[in-house]
């Protein structure tokens, strides 16, 4: 069914799927060459300002679904844009893993105390992401390159394109409700969207994706 569904569209199938796996092996890659290091924390009075609240979890582990439809959608525009956009996510990803490795950051996080489904999966999510990978948020710069991704786009209704800004905005805010980056990494991932996205206007940037987004499709031709 799913080679049916992409059949003449191998890029929107591939592109997305590559892309999510080079951002999480990225950010898999620096954890294991920073652990024994030490790290910044870049707190400050104004993230205690903001509450812990546990069930935007939920916002939080659901951005990874919102990621990939993000994607597939943006996949599926006119191949130049799409490339400007991937390539601009290839940046963001490899210089997010340059500052990862370059100036370890961490936080301290809340004791969670309570029961239930949101307090368990916080637990879960502290667990399987240890406080490291902060500066910037690669949650808050791939959200943001969503809302990026489709806000000058003739073809999508006003309704889609601020859905997607109040996701992507919901998604920020979901990091420091709870308490995986602090106000420093928000900001910073959202600068880095936008920078990158910049620079990914520069003709030899996007021609050099393009190729390697062109040799990715050439190993799947059963989806050509």
């Amino acid at each position: 069914m799913i080679k049916k569904l992409f059949r003449g569209h191998s890029y929107s199938l591939i592109i997305p799927i590559a892309a999510l796996l080079f951002s999480t092996l990225s950010f898999s890659l620096a954890k294991l060459l920073i652990f024994w290091r030490p790290h910044l924390n870049m707190t400050v009075p104004w993230d205690a300002a903001v509450p812990f609240l546990p069930w935007t979890v939920s916002i939080y582990l659901g951005s990874f679904v919102y990621w990939y439809l993000s994607f597939v959608l943006i996949a599926r525009e006119d191949r130049e844009q799409a490339d400007r956009f991937f390539c601009a996510h290839a940046l963001t990803v490899s210089l997010s893993f340059l500052c990862f490795v370059l100036m370890p950051t961490t936080l301290e996080r809340p004791e969670i105390t309570g029961g239930g489904l949101w307090n368990g999966l916080m637990r879960i999510v502290y667990w399987v992401d240890t406080p490291e990978n902060l500066f910037p948020s690669l949650h808050c710069s791939t959200a943001w390159l969503c809302w990026i991704g489709v806000r000058r786009r003739k073809d999508l209704p006003l309704w889609l394109k601020l859905l997607f800004l109040l996701l992507s905005l919901m998604v920020c805010v979901s990091t420091l409700t709870t308490r995986q980056h602090v106000m420093a990494d928000v900001v910073s991932g959202v600068a880095l969207a936008e920078l990158d996205y910049l620079l990914a206007l520069i003709p030899r940037l996007r021609a050099a994706y393009s190729r390697v987004a062109d040799a990715l499709i050439r190993r799947f031709p059963m989806l050509r």
